[in-house]
């Protein structure tokens, strides 16, 4: 794979490995040295479908992880030895890129690059603050349903990176800042019925508020 091959030829090489199980070392060792752009895609690409806990709990996390490497300027990514450890499924990862390639190629013919400035050194680190905002609130999305935004607003900014589009990372920002619109929204509605519920029991069992 050389370093002119797209983001979905990437991916679909991803896919097609032999193995029935890919760690997260296999899948870094075909990444490269696009590693941490591509690693945000795929990071976001299971989340762009309902997917049930705690996937998208595992997948903030590890973008959790990119994001401060990202932000501290390291040149790759480190992740812990029990990390590279860990396995997928690769129909897991197969359904997920088979469902993703086609949209893929088509912004990768429409696709340039252009609005450079998330090239440089401050550029990238700026990046990383954001791609941590969005972590943060995908580890926090509701379930099955309310990560698909933040989902594809991550695989759409790692796409943005590779390709070097500025464009379509603004893009994957702005649907980015409505995922976590609707995560802050239910992490306040459920501490609010939290609280309530609180409420209603001090006043139901004498003594409980005491």
């Amino acid at each position: 794979m050389t370093s002119a091959a797209r983001t979905s030829d990437v991916l679909t090489l991803l896919a097609s490995q032999e193995s029935e199980r890919l760690t997260v070392g296999d899948i870094i060792a075909v990444l490269r040295d696009r590693a941490f752009a591509l690693l945000v895609v795929l990071l976001g690409l299971p989340n762009c479908l309902p997917m049930p806990p705690p996937i998208p709990l595992v997948c903030g996390l590890l973008l959790l992880l990119i994001a401060v490497q990202i932000v501290a300027g390291m040149s790759s990514p480190w992740l812990p030895r029990r990390v590279l450890g860990q396995s997928v499924a690769r129909e897991t990862v197969a359904k997920a890129v088979t469902r993703a390639v086609p949209l893929l190629r088509r912004l990768e013919r429409w696709s340039k690059p252009r609005m450079s400035v998330f090239e440089t050194a401050i550029g990238m680190r700026g990046m990383g603050v954001l791609i941590l905002a969005l972590a943060l609130a995908l580890i926090v999305a509701p379930p099955f349903f309310g990560q698909i935004p933040l989902g594809l607003a991550v695989s759409l900014i790692g796409l943005g990176l590779v390709e070097r589009d500025g464009l379509v990372v603004v893009v994957g920002l702005a649907i980015g800042g409505l995922g976590v619109g609707i995560s802050i929204g239910f992490v306040y509605t459920l501490f609010a019925s939290v609280m309530s519920a609180l409420s209603w029991l001090s006043q139901a069992i004498p003594g409980l508020a005491s």
